[in-house]
């Protein structure tokens, strides 16, 4: 009976209340191996992930480069275009300025005439002669009122008359036909007037025609000497 007992007596050292040997070390390094050999054959494609991601990062960041650039000169061309597009307008407006300004240019011009003729004849009048005649000075009055009208109705429109007696010479607005000894105005002046010139606005319609002073010959020794220009070359 001993020795009955003692075969059908379970030995608590191997065996669990499941019925399952106690000893389980060698499953759980079965299960451990798995594991390490699944985590060593992730390595090489973690490894490819990590470069295909750093070349789409590459290729990212040069296509970024590009655009960039393209952005840079697109929008350069853009400032371009509208300043292309300011001065266009700007001129547009400069020469529709200048159209409503100088239309009458060429109207003007010839009717310059007119206030020349007038003037003539009313230097053509003795001073004497209208105090003596009535009727002349009634018509030499009548003369000079249609004179100031029109230089009335020239200005209106931006036409000013120039009258440079005694003033410097200017190439810009006179024209000199002669030049005239002279005693009353210093040499480069300005001293006969035989066509006043005309401007509109800031553009010139006609030079005055001029004489322009000259020092007057026959002085002293000390004159000559100053009047002598050098012709040497």
């Amino acid at each position: 009976m001993s020795d009955w007992n003692e075969r059908r007596e379970p030995t608590f050292s191997t065996v669990s209340k499941s019925g399952k040997p106690r000893n389980d070390e060698p499953e759980a390094a079965e299960k451990a191996a798995p594991e390490s050999d699944a985590a060593t054959g992730d390595a090489p494609e973690r490894a490819g992930a990590e470069a295909t991601a750093a070349t789409i990062a590459a290729a990212a960041e040069a296509r970024i480069a590009v655009l960039e650039g393209e952005v840079a000169q697109l929008k350069d061309q853009l400032l371009r275009a509208l300043a292309e597009t300011e001065n266009t307008r700007r001129r547009a407006r400069r020469e529709v300025e200048d159209t409503a300004k100088y239309a009458i240019a060429n109207f003007a011009k010839d009717v310059l005439t007119a206030p020349d003729n007038l003037r003539r004849a009313l230097e053509a009048i003795p001073a004497e002669r209208r105090q003596d005649d009535a009727l002349l000075d009634k018509l030499a009055a009548g003369v000079e009122l249609v004179e100031r009208e029109l230089q009335a109705l020239f200005e209106r429109y931006g036409i000013k008359k120039i009258d440079p007696l005694g003033q410097p010479f200017d190439h810009n607005f006179h024209q000199a036909l002669f030049e005239v000894p002279s005693t009353d105005y210093p040499p480069g002046v300005v001293a006969q007037v035989l066509a006043p010139g005309y401007v509109i606005h800031d553009r010139l319609l006609r030079p005055a025609m001029v004489g322009v002073a000259k020092a007057a010959s026959g002085g002293g020794a000390n004159d000559d000497a100053g009047l002598k220009v050098d012709t040497t070359i």
